[in-house]
């Protein structure tokens, strides 16, 4: 009796199976970014977390088919999740130009280690995997213009994160040799980078209030016109799409 009693005290077991794979991933990547420094986002890397982390490989390769990229990029996905939270819960500037500043900031300001970025960049300047880098830093500029509430249906959509993205990854490499005092001179590199974007605006706000220029350029802008920014939701009459039967 005392014994049963016992047992049924006991918190539940939970077998490490139950884990989900985004749970997994976490626990490799924590376990990973103690190696990157030394051994980069790289197989070596990838088989330590592993044995660190107590996962085994079979697992890893579930999780992670394209093996340490996969890692690089649930870091890279990390920050920006920070990012995000933070961009939820903190007071923004008033100025919008001030505010996309202060969302570059929280972003690098969300990294944990800056080696993990600088092999992160060293890996995705591959060719094999440049297209990760770019959807990567695609990605974040999104969040940002997302979180920042855009509306863009239009081609403005894709200028706006395009635009974004450039001054991103322009800031995060100037960041990767920067030794200033608390980052300062990052931060007044990213100043320099945003009014140079405002220049751009402000020129074509110009065109567009010319009478002269703005039937100079009618014929490209009405083919802007007509791009739209993707759905939000998949289309239903699109292949390879899938909605509930109905009863």
């Amino acid at each position: 009796m005392a014994l049963s009693l016992a047992v049924s005290c006991l918190p539940p077991y939970r077998c490490p199976m139950e884990n989900t794979p985004d749970q997994i991933k976490d626990q490799l990547l924590d376990a990973a970014l103690m190696h990157v420094p030394f051994d980069g986002w790289s197989e070596t890397t990838l088989k330590a977390a592993a044995a660190d982390a107590g996962v085994d490989m079979a697992m890893v390769r579930a999780v992670c088919p394209r093996g340490a990229v996969d890692l690089a990029r649930a870091y890279h996905d990390r920050g920006d999740a920070a990012m995000v939270e933070r961009l939820e819960t903190e007071t923004l500037p008033d100025r919008f130009r001030d505010k996309i500043a202060t969302a570059v900031r929280f972003r690098i300001e969300a990294v944990t280690d800056k080696e993990a970025v600088r092999r992160g960049t060293t890996l995705f300047a591959l060719p094999m995997y440049a297209g990760d880098g770019a959807k990567a830093i695609w990605g974040t500029a999104d969040r940002i213009w997302t979180a920042l509430g855009d509306t863009s249906e239009d081609v403005n959509w894709y200028t706006k994160r395009a635009t974004l993205s450039g001054v991103y990854s322009a800031t995060v490499l100037y960041w990767l040799g920067d030794d200033s005092t608390d980052n300062q001179a990052t931060w007044a590199f990213l100043d320099r980078r945003i009014d140079d974007v405002m220049q751009i605006e402000k020129a074509k706000a110009q065109v567009r209030d010319s009478k002269v220029l703005s039937t100079l350029f009618a014929g490209p802008n009405w083919v802007l016109d007509k791009i739209k920014a993707p759905a939000s939701s998949p289309r239903s009459d699109m292949p390879g799409s899938w909605s509930s039967p109905r009863n």
